[in-house]
């Protein structure tokens, strides 16, 4: 079954475009305050841009205030956009901008309006009243929800900006937990351009999830900000909202395909300056250095070496919001991965495991590094049954020769592993040696994105960047 990202994504390949038209008809732009003036303004509009939008999103709001007849002209406008879309060989996805939040009984109710009344492909939803008010809208797999996370308006600072008891903010949890119950592949998320490191913070929360983007042009977002700060590491993932500056313009076709022209060449220059410089791993690779988890300068290692950077990602016990960000940028490898839990090792990975397993629900095991000399005299915590797989958590891979004598530990248990994760693969040959012995290697980064994207982004002086690079060369 086809879900709903999957039909956006169609049509985003279709017309080579990332532009969703909003149908706001204010009444101020319409001839009368009818619901048939306002049914003809945006079919008009649709008329027009429908070659260069990869989606429409009407807003419930404009329709809704005209009465019985809104509604009715509602109805008759996604009909019309499934039915013209259609014709050409490419379903153009229909989002009601509608904001629904309530109880689980009443969220039911709404669902059906929008999606069985109305016939909508997807609609905006506000999360504040939890999980159980979003069920409803996610039991059809074919259509799409896209939460509130960081939106437009001056005042979302209000309650998406607080930062929470536990570290980071509102908006960042809010990220969290779509991508947890993102389980039928049909969760999205509202953020602004109006705030991009706000949009590169979700980005680094939601790795994979498609973002509705709206603030571009009249409400102040920069368009390049926000696609360098939003995209995905496929150049997707990102639905840019216009509104009045294509529906105000003397040439909606004109400023739809200029939008669309502009996207595009965007993308094209920011995909030429390579991956690091926009991939959602950025933000997080900031985000290290800013917290003391990436030094630079001159450091003895544990072999001896003197070394002009120094990877310490203990640090994170004390940024709980950076914390949680990490934890999250491992869940999309998880996600692809088949285990029954996870097997954190001491000492530096077990905040980051344990976070990953409060955010996923992931039984978390450990394999200690002695033996206790007392009570159960356990080497491994936590419960388990032989037989079944566990993937290894840790922080850091440079040679893979460390991680053995606890998979060894793990196996001599009963339990299977064949993946390890990591945040960083140092690139010191790690992947090749746990191969080898028929494990595989997967990074949320590797040393060289990192290093590429300060270089690029100028964070770290390139003085600092080749005399890493050196040292890595010479010390593989």
């Amino acid at each position: 079954m086809e879900n709903f990202f999957s039909l956006l994504e169609k049509r985003v390949e279709d017309c080579s475009s990332l532009l969703c038209i909003g149908l706001d008809p204010h009444v101020s732009d319409l001839p009368e305050p009818t619901a048939a003036a306002a049914l003809k303004f945006c079919l008009d509009l649709v008329t027009q841009t429908s070659p260069y939008a990869a989606a429409f999103k009407p807003n419930a709001a404009f329709f809704e205030a005209l009465g019985p007849d809104g509604w009715r002209v509602l109805k008759e406008l996604i009909a019309a956009i499934a039915s013209g879309s259609s014709s050409k060989g490419s379903r153009i996805p229909v989002i009601l901008d509608a904001k629904r939040g309530d109880i689980a009984s009443t969220a039911e109710a709404y669902a059906r309006s929008a999606f069985k009344a109305l016939a909508a492909n997807a609609i905006t939803l506000s999360p504040y009243l939890g999980r159980d008010s979003i069920e409803p809208f996610l039991t059809d797999p074919e259509r799409g929800i896209f939460l509130l996370c960081k939106t437009s308006n001056p005042g979302s600072g209000d309650l998406q900006d607080l930062v929470l008891q536990g570290g980071g903010s509102l908006y960042e949890q809010v990220a969290i937990l779509a991508q947890s119950w993102n389980t039928r592949g049909n969760v999205g998320l509202v953020v602004a351009a109006t705030a991009p490191e706000a949009l590169a913070h979700v980005r680094a929360a939601a790795p994979n999830l498609w973002f509705l983007v709206p603030g571009v042009g009249t409400q102040g977002g920069e368009l390049e900000a926000a696609l360098r700060a939003g995209l995905r590491a496929d150049g997707k993932g990102l639905l840019i909202n216009v509104s009045r500056g294509v529906a105000r313009s003397a040439d909606p076709a004109r400023a739809a395909a200029d939008l669309r022209d502009a996207i595009l060449t965007v993308k094209s220059r920011l995909a030429r300056e390579g991956p690091s410089s926009w991939r959602p791993g950025a933000a997080l690779a900031d985000g290290l250095l800013e917290a003391g988890c990436v030094k630079f300068g001159s450091f003895t290692l544990k072999s001896g070496l003197k070394s002009p950077i120094y990877l310490d990602l203990r640090q994170l016990v004390t940024s709980p919001g950076l914390l949680a960000r990490v934890a999250a940028a491992y869940r999309p490898i998880l996600n692809a991965l088949r285990f029954d839990r996870l097997a954190g090792l001491p000492y530096a990975a077990l905040p980051i495991a344990t976070a990953i397993s409060l955010q996923g629900g992931y039984p978390l095991i450990y394999p200690r590094k002695e033996a206790k000399a007392y009570g159960t005299k356990a080497e491994i915590e936590g419960e388990y049954r032989p037989g079944e797989t566990v993937v290894v958590i840790d922080d850091l891979a440079t040679t893979g020769e460390s991680k053995f004598e606890a998979i060894e530990k793990l196996g001599a248990a009963g339990l299977r592993v064949q993946d390890v994760v990591v945040l960083i693969d140092r690139q010191s040959g790690a992947k090749g040696v746990l191969e080898a012995r028929g494990i595989r290697l997967h990074a949320v980064l590797t040393i060289t994105e990192m290093l590429d994207h300060w270089e690029g982004t100028g964070r770290v002086d390139k003085e600092k960047i080749a005399a890493t690079r050196e040292f890595l060369k010479a010390n593989p």
